[in-house]
């Protein structure tokens, strides 16, 4: 049987967890919105779908960022790795539904 105040304690964490999920699923979002903004900017104005020199300039700032946060960071480059990806993928769809001649590399 589990001791009561640990029971508490990890519940306490558990629920910590749930928001700092939620949060983090609000933020993407957000952030989603903002990357189809860019890719309908992109699309209109017949520029590439990805952008290498800031995706890299974005991984060194992310990798800088984990360090001082004490997150390892090749696992923040990694998720940021992941988003770009999936940022590219969208850009890519709405350069499509523009017509934009632009390709990635």
């Amino acid at each position: 049987m589990i001791d009561p105040d640990v029971k508490e304690q990890l519940s306490g964490y558990r629920q910590s967890i749930d928001n700092i999920d939620a949060a983090l699923v609000h933020m993407l979002a957000e952030r989603f919105r903002c990357t189809k903004a860019v890719g309908v900017l992109k699309a209109t104005h017949d520029l590439p779908p990805a952008d290498p020199a800031r995706e890299e300039y974005q991984i060194s700032r992310l990798r800088r960022l984990a360090k001082d946060a004490s997150l390892d960071p090749d696992f923040a480059e990694k998720f940021l790795n992941f988003i770009i990806t999936e940022v590219i993928r969208h850009h890519e769809a709405i350069a499509a539904e523009h017509g934009s001649t632009q390709h990635t590399a």
